[in-house]
């Protein structure tokens, strides 16, 4: 297997293995770290794809979803994605590659990307992942862990592969709809863990200069929560919350592939 992982065309109503490139560019994607045959609400990844194509009426997403969760071995560490590619012909749109979980840290350091927002569809996750390794890829010339990418006021939207969030005294805030961030499973999850401790959470629009003293999260399906230690100039309060919220996650991780899968 390779770095990127074994590569799957869903034809005929089952995974066929492919050993080539597909020219076509994504239109949806989606992906969720799997431990041990256990992984946290792969119903909501599901669903997500889902509601992006099904906007262009793709079928067979049932057969789909089923194929993909019985292909993910129950050991190991995975980081499997589904793919959809609405220029290939009917009936052989649908991918899925399974991928090894590449290393995961408790922390990680960002950088405030230096030009306009590149991405061309922010609501909705594959169009733009190319685009976002690539700023990822600038944040690690500059000696960042993640990008940062500003709307066109300077206030924080997204990171190129996570979603931003941070503490304001004892509330939990994060973008507002103002600006274009990618509906982001984890940080839903960590607003509802937020909501349910009894804390007050809120969506603003903030610069990087504006979150000085904040203790600033980065939040994905891969990394789950991490507690940010360094941005660029910025000052940033200490990681207080980051335990007490990954262990609260980590109960949610527990749930197995064999569950329930109902996207209704």
């Amino acid at each position: 297997m390779s770095v990127t992982g074994d590569f799957f065309q869903f034809t005929g109503g089952e995974l066929n293995p492919i050993d080539h490139a597909i020219p076509n560019t994504l239109s949806v994607a989606d992906s969720w770290l799997v431990s041990n045959g256990s992984t946290r609400v792969i119903e909501r990844h599901l669903a997500r794809f889902a509601d992006s194509v099904t906007k262009i009426q793709q079928q067979h997403l049932t057969s789909f979803f089923d194929a993909v969760v019985s292909a993910i071995p129950t050991e190991g560490d995975w980081f499997p994605r589904i793919e959809f590619r609405k220029e290939q012909n009917p009936g052989e749109q649908l991918f899925f590659r399974l991928r090894p979980a590449p290393p995961r840290t408790l922390s990680c350091s960002l950088w405030s990307l230096d030009e306009p927002d590149p991405r061309v569809d922010a609501q909705v996750k594959g169009p733009d992942l190319s685009v976002c390794q690539k700023l990822r890829r600038k944040a690690n010339l500059h000696g960042a862990d993640e990008a940062v990418i500003l709307d066109a006021h300077g206030n924080v939207a997204d990171g190129a592969l996570s979603a931003i969030v941070w503490w304001r005294n004892d509330v939990l805030c994060a973008p507002d709809d103002s600006t274009d961030w990618l509906p982001s499973i984890t940080r839903e999850l960590v607003f509802e863990m937020a909501n349910q401790a009894g804390f007050e959470t809120a969506a603003v629009n903030s610069t990087p200069q504006d979150l000085a003293g904040c203790e600033v999260w980065s939040l994905s399906a891969l990394q789950g929560i991490r507690g940010v230690n360094h941005w660029q100039d910025i000052p940033l309060a200490e990681l207080k919350r980051l335990s007490s919220f990954r262990k609260r996650l980590a109960l949610l991780t527990n749930s197995s592939l064999d569950d329930d899968l109902s996207i209704a």
